[in-house]
């Protein structure tokens, strides 16, 4: 049995990151980069399903790719809560308002 958005999968289970293959098409191979695309963060599509933000270490290029139901949900959640965990203000300063 296999997990769902696993088909076609683009990126490692286990660390989420990928490799800057395609270019403006997913599956056209045509980038001429190569490098290595880290997991910055994840996003939720209107019907629910998440979607991991690549960005590639060599060109700064930014790429959806779904999520894989086999995906390691600890570093899913991780990157997914990691604005709240690294907030861009001081928290004192909630407690001002």
């Amino acid at each position: 049995m296999h997990a769902l958005g696993t088909a076609h999968r683009n990126h490692c289970p286990n660390c989420l990151w990928s490799r800057h293959l395609d270019d403006d098409t997913p599956g056209d191979r045509d980038a001429d980069c190569g490098s290595l695309m880290e997991p910055i963060a994840v996003g939720v599509r209107g019907s629910g399903e998440w979607v991991l933000v690549h960005r590639c270490t060599g060109c700064d290029a930014l790429r959806l790719n779904r999520a894989a139901g086999d995906d390691n949900p600890l570093i899913l959640l991780r990157i997914a809560v990691k604005p709240l965990a690294q907030p861009p203000f001081p928290l004192e300063r909630i407690a001002q308002v």
